[in-house]
């Protein structure tokens, strides 16, 4: 027996959830659930849900898919763009046979950062995208359709698109084999499927996506390229807070995807507010309970000391718990010290060749590190001390509690 309930719902109501799973428990013993008996179980609640589900159903699969290549890519750009930044203290050319600067050895980073690594990113970023739509069978057309769009210049947004691509061709051609007799059907899932998929796929990137999305991204990268003053850093201030807005959410996710589009085609800057934005929160947060005890529990500042290590180490989720609590203050105290931190950043012409990895990655990736953690500092302390002037104090039980513990 299983109860299936909305996340929402387990958070605000956890007794009546847990109460429910028990008394399922003992009560579906004697048959299977199924759809119809979680339905009922559920009541009204879920039926709303349901409804909810099916008017946002594209945009809740879109995310999924594109979160699904995304976390699979991730490990490709953080490696790559690492070995990269090690290969540049030998220096800027020292990886190049025909310069004065060659070094065998920065030759050999840039070798693995920037011939292999990078090169595969985009291939997996499209090759997960469909397989999460169409599972094992549009691997392999996803895969193709992104090295195209590599080979293509398209870049990440047209490996996003061949990925979707190819996973909805997969799917469909899947459907409309389901009734192939069994013994041909091992031959299918290898041969012929990914084989019409994948033509399918390469004939769309070849004819019609490849040229004009790579004209796109060439004149998005000259407009980066081109930004100084206050466009960069209203373009930071916007990218950062949007980091820091719903800590690890769409809107994080949606500025987290563009810097990764930029990233691809060598623009580091706004990878640099994006990192700022999304260490600012845990970090702003751990600052706010030492800074100001008296409006946070035991629990909050134990919680607290744990944040310093995920801040650092660019998880912005630790900042969860807290908005969850308190979501007004929270919240806006978050991006306001991220968007400060982000605006600066880019501002002060501050690139990062390493989109993740936060304090460890600093020193190698970023052009300025002394500056760049500045502006984290900045950041930090501004989101800090906006919690400390918003936040209520806590009551008087609370207090005595705090003191029993030695916290005051």
């Amino acid at each position: 027996p299983f109860l299936d309930v909305p996340v929402k719902r387990a958070i605000d109501q956890p007794g009546s959830v847990v109460d429910q799973a028990l008394e399922k428990d003992t009560t579906s013993s004697k048959s299977t659930p199924t759809h119809k008996n979680l339905e009922s179980a559920l009541g009204k609640e879920t039926k709303s849900e349901e409804e909810l589900t099916g008017s946002g159903k594209f945009a809740r699969a879109f995310y999924t898919h594109i979160m699904s290549g995304v976390s699979y890519m991730i490990p490709f750009v953080v490696v790559g763009g690492i070995f990269i930044a090690i290969s540049f203290m030998f220096g800027i050319y020292a990886s190049d046979p025909k310069s004065d600067q060659y070094n065998i050895w920065a030759a050999f980073f840039n070798e693995i950062g920037g011939n292999a690594a990078f090169k595969l990113y985009v291939p997996i970023l499209g090759g997960f995208i469909s397989w999460s739509i169409a599972d094992k069978a549009g691997l392999a057309p996803g895969m193709i359709g992104g090295m195209m769009a590599v080979n293509g210049g398209s870049g990440f947004l047209g490996g996003m698109v061949a990925g979707f691509l190819a996973g909805y061709v997969t799917r469909f051609i899947v459907k409309k084999t389901q009734n192939v007799p069994h013994s041909y059907k091992g031959i299918m899932a290898v041969l012929v499927i990914p084989l019409i998929a994948t033509f399918i796929v390469g004939l769309v990137m070849f004819f019609l996506l490849n040229t004009p999305m790579s004209n796109m991204i060439r004149f998005l990268t000259n407009w980066l390229k081109s930004m100084t003053g206050v466009n960069a850093f209203l373009m930071g201030a916007l990218l950062a807070g949007m980091m820091a807005s719903d800590m690890g959410g769409p809107i994080n996710k949606t500025a987290s995807a563009f810097g990764l589009a930029m990233f691809a085609s060598k623009i580091y800057g706004p990878s640099a507010a994006l990192m700022v934005g999304g260490m600012v929160p845990p970090l702003g947060i751990a600052l706010a309970t030492v800074l100001f005890k008296r409006k946070f529990t035991i629990q909050e500042r134990e919680a607290g000391k744990a944040n310093w290590v995920l801040g650092a180490s660019f998880i912005t989720e630790g900042a969860i718990p807290f908005a969850a609590a308190d979501p007004l203050r929270v919240i806006p105290a978050n991006i306001i010290g991220g968007a400060v931190g982000g605006a600066i950043c880019m501002a002060s012409s501050i690139t990062l060749q390493a989109p993740h990895g936060g304090i460890f990655v600093i020193p190698i990736a970023c052009n300025k590190p002394l500056l760049y953690i500045g502006c984290i500092l900045i950041g930090t302390i501004i989101t800090a001390l906006i919690l400390g002037f918003t936040k209520k104090n806590l009551s008087e039980q609370q207090m005595k509690q705090q003191m029993a513990a030695g916290i005051i």
